[in-house]
């Protein structure tokens, strides 16, 4: 369902989940206790005390147990931190480089060269835009497949100059429409996915949000791969997946929690590395410690690929793709569908 309006703060609309209705009375009763105080002159600082403990512990016990389609629901909060939000507070120096030198400049797809902490790298981070007018400019975060030409030029830069690739994941799937099939959108995430799996230097991979099917897969090949606590990595959008399995995407919670796509599950099923910690409540509550988590575990894993060779790099990447996921074997005693007796 989408997020209700609870009012404003600093000029910017407040979006409140539905499973944060109780932490938002919570906080009604402490707003009006404070202004009583000024008011009147009473002191309700005791009250207001207890109130904020109750918050934070109700603030942590909610987020500590999300189901899948509350954790659909934060990964596409409106206040979410977005690519270039992390780019502005952890890429110094930033350089963005446009086009894909065949067809256009695709603002769903960001890419450029900067530094972050130490180390030069090579940025490649999908944007969906904060704003009606930038969302429209970025397609809602869908590239077309000069986004992914214009991503495979940066990396094929990357490597001329041995710099490392940091990509960070957020878009619900490539852009399905006619004129992106025309152009080629599936041949263009393919070769993505055949040349980021032998390109000769460190890529590091961050699902920060939403990572839908190969549209996440197009700038998703590489050496370490982790995801925010509350984004999520699947084939299809849990209301797609309703869509087919009931005809109606009114079953999306039970989509999403039958196809595993939280980090935890992900994590259990060896398809990611590591899970980047939130701030308490999510990264919309705190882009700043968001932003400092990400930052730390990309330079932690590129630290440790420069201690590699790029010959072993190439060879555990391989072996990574190749191990990732786990098998379900259907037992020989189980009936099997018609014809595969």
């Amino acid at each position: 369902m989408p997020p209700v309006v609870n009012g404003s703060r600093n000029g910017d609309i407040e979006y409140l989940l539905d499973f944060e209705k109780p932490l938002a009375a919570n906080n009604r009763h402490i707003g009006e206790l404070e202004a009583d105080q000024v008011a009147a002159g009473r002191d309700h600082s005791g009250e207001i005390r207890r109130l904020r403990a109750r918050y934070l512990t109700q603030l942590k016990k909610t987020y500590s147990s999300l189901s899948a389609w509350q954790t659909v629901q934060v990964a596409r909060h409106p206040r979410r931190p977005l690519a270039r939000d992390y780019i502005e507070r952890i890429v110094k120096d930033f350089v963005e480089l446009h086009g894909d030198r065949t067809f256009a400049d695709d603002r769903a797809i960001c890419c450029g060269m900067g530094r972050i902490a130490a180390e030069k790298v090579a940025v490649i981070a999908q944007h969906k835009g904060r704003d009606t007018n930038e969302k429209i400019e970025c397609n809602f975060g869908c590239a077309h497949p000069e986004g992914y030409r214009k991503a495979l030029r940066v990396m094929k830069l990357a490597e001329k100059f041995s710099l490392p690739v940091v990509t960070l994941i957020d878009t619900p799937g490539a852009y399905p429409g006619v004129e992106s099939e025309e152009r080629g959108v599936a041949e263009a995430i393919a070769t993505n996915l055949r040349e980021m799996s032998r390109l000769r230097t460190p890529i590091v991979c961050a699902v920060i949000g939403e990572g839908g099917s190969g549209g996440a897969l197009g700038i998703g090949v590489g050496d370490r791969m982790a995801m925010m606590e509350h984004s999520y990595y699947s084939v299809i959008s849990p209301e797609g997946c309703a869509a087919i399995l009931w005809k109606t995407g009114e079953k999306a919670p039970e989509a999403a929690e039958a196809m595993k796509l939280t980090s935890r599950h992900l994590m259990d099923m060896d398809v990611i590395d590591e899970i980047v910690p939130e701030p308490l409540g999510g990264a919309h509550r705190n882009e700043a410690e968001a932003a400092a988590n990400i930052e730390r575990y990309i330079i932690r894993a590129l630290r440790d690929l420069h201690r590699l060779s790029i010959n072993e790099i190439l060879k555990r990447r391989y072996d990574r793709w190749r191990r990732m996921g786990k098998v379900l074997h259907l037992r020989a005693d189980r009936p099997q569908p018609a014809g595969k007796q």
